[in-house]
Parts: structure tokens; C-alpha cells; sequence
């Protein structure tokens, strides 16, 4: 089929989701490019797919066409992409023994930088507070690399999160510069869980005090603190090391 107008109803919705709440409420997001499609394909979590028309794609999956002008009204991307998608949102309810919790991160580019490393350093699943940007967000998928299917993803109430941890004899583990415990002390293991905190405000001072242990990265004086996804990526590595 050849969809030619922007107000179709499948496209209509599509465009729909880019709106974080919307996304949110149905559990779906928009991906754009081969490899994160490739990568939706593989997880059997891609739920429809639209290509451009006079394009060609081999894929085992039933799929639409759409004009250029189609395209362009639905892409976020400075040139058109050959095909759009709608992926399930990636998310299950066990945690794991390894679990990063984002406390408000809201810059796109760290939270992609972090499921990277996560997914490098072997991480379960990451956890992300509703005042994190979403995962699901156009930049934050781009800065994953396809990565964000490789990992476990939970948006969720973090109190009600810690305490699941709590139960499950799992070590919180914070990060803060105010710390007076070097990372290197930091006690290593098979089961644990770390939080990286806003970028400018850090970890919420209520999730600090649950923490078993708050650590901080030692740098030079003249620096006063890293961005946070180069933090989290030195802390996981550490952890990853042990």
C-alpha cells in the first residue's frame, strides 16, 4: 500500500508518538533508520513499518510505503530516512543482579551515553525516574547506536524501585562529589546497583540517604566535576574490572 497523505490515520498516530506523554501511555515509540529497525526486528518488537516509496528493503516483515512528502512530515531527521518504524517499548519486570538508576538525567546525549556503557559494562537493566528525559526520545535513541535494545528499561517511581532492590539483598550504591569515599573503596561485586544523578543537581537527597554507600570519582582540583555520562562510564568500568 502507498500511503500519499500526511493525514492518514496510521500517520496521524505515528506522529502521535512523538509526544513523550503519548509515547509513554501507549508503550510505543517512533524509530527512524535501518539500524535501529534492524535491531527492532531481531527483539520482535517493531509493530509496524513504513518505507519510502521506490525503495526497496529485505526485510520479513509486512511494511507500507509513503511518499517523500509523507516521509518528511513524520522523520526528525535533517535527511529523510529511507524507513520509519513504531517499536513496543523495551521493558520487563525483573531487574537483574546489575541495575543503574537515573535520578533526572535529562540531557538526551548522556542518557545515551550511559545504555551504551551499560550495555558494554554488562549492566541488567537501567532504571529511569519520570523526571529522566525519555529513552525513547529521537536524540537519546540516535546516541544509543541501536544499543537500547540490548538492555533491559524501566521507567518508573524510583522509592518503589529501591525498595524492590532493598528486598532482594542488593548494595545501592550513589555517586556524589560531596563524598568522602574514593570510588577505588568502592566495594566490588556481582549484585549491585548504582545511581548517577541530574547534571546539575545531582542524586535527590532523599535517594542519596538510602544509599548503603555514596562514592565520589577523584580528578584533578582544577576540574570540578565531569559530565555524568562520562562518570557513569568510569564507574560501570570499575565495577565491570572487579
Amino acid at each position: 500500500m502507498l500511503i500519499t497523505s500526511r493525514d492518514n490515520s496510521r500517520i496521524k498516530h505515528l506522529r502521535k508518538l512523538l509526544d513523550k506523554k503519548n509515547s509513554l501511555n501507549e508503550g510505543l515509540f517512533v524509530i527512524e533508520g535501518e539500524n535501529l529497525i534492524s535491531e527492532a526486528i531481531k527483539s520482535n518488537l517493531l509493530t509496524e513499518l513504513y518505507v519510502l516509496d521506490g525503495e526497496n528493503v529485505d526485510y520479513d516483515f509486512e511494511y507500507d510505503n509513503v511518499t517523500l512528502d509523507v516521509m518528511k512530515s513524520i522523520s526528525s531527521l535533517s535527511s529523510t530516512p529511507r524507513m520509519i518504524g513504531i517499536s513496543k517499548y523495551i521493558n520487563k519486570s525483573e531487574l537483574g543482579n546489575r541495575i543503574v538508576i537515573l535520578d533526572g538525567v535529562q540531557d538526551p546525549g548522556n542518557v545515551g551515553t550511559i545504555i551504551r556503557s551499560c550495555v558494554a559494562f554488562n549492566i541488567d537493566t537501567i532504571v529511569l525516574s519520570k523526571g529522566c528525559v525519555s529513552p525513547y526520545n529521537d536524540k537519546v535513541l540516535r546516541s544509543t547506536g541501536g544499543m537500547i535494545y540490548n538492555i533491559n528499561i524501566i521507567i518508573s517511581d524510583l522509592d518503589s524501585i529501591i525498595d524492590k532492590i532493598k528486598s532482594s539483598n542488593i548494595k545501592l550504591y550513589g555517586t556524589s562529589l560531596k563524598s568522602s569515599i574514593s570510588l577505588e573503596n568502592m566495594p566490588k561485586s556481582d549484585k549491585y546497583a548504582i545511581v548517577f544523578g541530574n547534571e546539575g543537581n545531582g542524586i535527590s537527597e532523599n535517594i542519596l540517604n538510602k544509599c548503603d554507600m555514596n562514592v565520589r570519582v577523584d580528578m584533578e582540583s582544577s576540574c570540578e566535576s565531569l559530565n555524568v555520562g562520562v562518570s557513569a562510564g568510569i564507574v560501570l568500568y570499575h565495577m565491570y574490572k572487579g
